[in-house]
């Protein structure tokens, strides 16, 4: 029987660094969530562990308990899954040739979208590139930083709900796997997979309960349903499915610095389910600061 640490402060599972699309680096993520009076945080940027390193080294100076994490680029047909994979073992072969793959594929995307709103507006790859980080995995936020700082949109949420918006024409699809596929590898690194956010469309794109069941058996931890961007009746419905099939449900801020309003700790996860957490992980380690 897993043994239950007393997590000191509360517990927030889901926050991006500049290795993705924050805007800090992981090292003032880790004292920004310190400052926050946060006990426990979770770097998950998108698609990459690069910040795995310098936050580990700000947890231990900050005191602050880090747990080192992901999140997972999936995609049902044309609909985006994000996965949440926690405690995972970063060199696993098959899981890093399958992030690398995403990465490329967010890259190429990119790439293609800003062509397309170039013809329109005065934006080039390089405004893009001037928003990121070395290393980043670059997406559709620093397209939106770019289209900000160029005068074309006002902050983030601006430019993704006008020149962003799949109705205005430039939006561009990038390969993700199948969710099913993407518990398989995190399991198979020794991760803990969550659905980040599940509730975000309303309750007629809420996923089918055999769709659930078959992730259940294939190893899926829990629901991210504690989530400003969760809707109530969606949210409802899965609370019900949570318990039919035993999954344990984490909340979380999403926090992206400057890049989103979400602030730390705004939802937060229980103590007994990062004690599960960590009982099922192995593929890494909790770094206790």
């Amino acid at each position: 029987m897993a043994v239950v640490r007393q997590f000191q402060g509360p517990i927030d599972l889901h926050a991006h660094s500049s290795v993705s699309d924050g805007t800090e680096t992981p090292a003032e993520l880790v004292r920004a969530a310190a400052g926050a009076g946060l006990g426990t945080v979770a770097l998950t940027d998108h698609d990459s562990t690069a910040g795995w390193a310098a936050a580990s080294a700000a947890a231990r100076t900050a005191r602050i308990t880090l747990i080192p994490g992901m999140e997972f680029s999936t995609r049902v047909q044309y609909a985006s899954v994000h996965l949440l994979a926690y405690l995972f073992d970063p060199a696993d072969s098959a899981l890093l040739a399958e992030m690398t793959r995403v990465r490329a594929a967010r890259l190429s995307r990119a790439e293609q979208m800003v062509a397309r709103i170039g013809m329109d507006y005065d934006l080039s790859w390089d405004d893009v590139l001037a928003q990121t980080t070395p290393g980043a995995t670059v997406g559709r936020p620093h397209i939106a930083d770019a289209l900000v700082a160029r005068g074309h949109a006002l902050n983030r949420s601006a430019a993704f709900a006008d020149i962003l918006h799949w109705k205005a024409g430039y939006f561009q699809p990038h390969y993700a796997p199948d969710p099913l596929r993407a518990i398989e590898l995190v399991r198979a690194a020794g991760g803990v997979p969550v659905i980040a956010h599940p509730a975000t469309r309303g309750i007629a794109d809420v996923v089918s309960e055999s769709r659930l069941k078959t992730m259940v058996r294939a190893g899926l931890f829990g629901l991210e349903l504690e989530h400003r961007e969760n809707k109530p009746e969606p949210t409802a419905r899965l609370y019900e499915l949570a318990t039919k099939f035993g999954l344990y449900v984490t909340g979380s801020s999403d926090y992206h610095g400057t890049g989103k309003p979400n602030r730390f700790g705004e939802n937060t996860t229980a103590p007994e389910v990062l004690d599960r957490i960590i009982a099922e992980g192995h593929g890494s380690a909790p770094v206790y600061g």
